[in-house]
């Protein structure tokens, strides 16, 4: 199995080559499972919301990810993303998975956090990089699903993580190992801590450890 906050299409390539049974993607906004897909979107109405105020935001780099792909209000050539300069209003009727928002300029999480609605909520990636999604899209609840699915208890289960969004399934599974470049709040709850991502600190642990 494979939690990510990242989108399907960025996984495929992994997808292909390793095979995994099921897949939480964007934080949990789309859950891959082998019966069914469970799709955890931001209402439209929370959407509009969100995007009157966070646009009012100074050089504020918003983009929607969508069942029909990154609606963005500046080019990003490798997102693919389809430009758009028209919100607030929404891009599309499509299932909205994320809004994601970063500055260049200026910290804008204090402004962006005033602007969630009850349904929302944020997280920071990489210490810059805003998401907002529906509260219940998050990885734990994706990892939940997952394993219920396929018949693994949560105390059976290893779960190897690095940023903000991988602090609830690792200290809910069995087994919680962060890769020695992760954040500190994901250091400081980890049972294991592995070889950094760049030393292929994932694999070294499971080659130690489980095979």
């Amino acid at each position: 199995m494979a939690a990510t906050a990242r989108p399907e299409r960025a996984v495929l390539t992994y997808q292909n080559q390793i095979g995994f049974e099921a897949v939480t993607t964007l934080n949990g906004a789309r859950i891959i499972l082998p019966d069914r897909i469970i799709e955890n979107g931001i209402t439209p109405s929370s959407a509009e919301a969100i995007l009157k105020k966070v646009v009012m935001i100074p050089d504020i780099m918003l983009s929607l990810e969508t069942e029909q792909g990154i609606f963005s209000n500046i080019p990003i050539p490798e997102w693919n993303a389809i430009v758009f300069h028209e919100f607030p209003a929404l891009p599309t009727e499509s299932i909205i998975y994320k809004i994601l928002l970063s500055s260049q300029k200026s910290n804008i999480q204090f402004e962006v956090e005033k602007a969630l609605t009850t349904d929302t909520y944020m997280t920071v990636a990489e210490g810059k990089l805003v998401q907002i999604m529906s509260t219940a899209s998050t990885k734990w609840n994706g990892v939940k699903v997952m394993l219920e699915t396929l018949g693994i208890k949560q105390n059976e289960a290893v779960y190897f993580g690095d940023d903000n969004d991988d602090i609830e399934p690792i200290k809910n599974c069995g087994v919680g190992v962060a890769v020695s470049n992760a954040i500190s709040e994901v250091l400081d709850v980890a049972d294991f801590i592995t070889e950094s991502n760049d030393m292929d600190g994932v694999a070294r642990y499971i080659e130690k450890n489980i095979l």
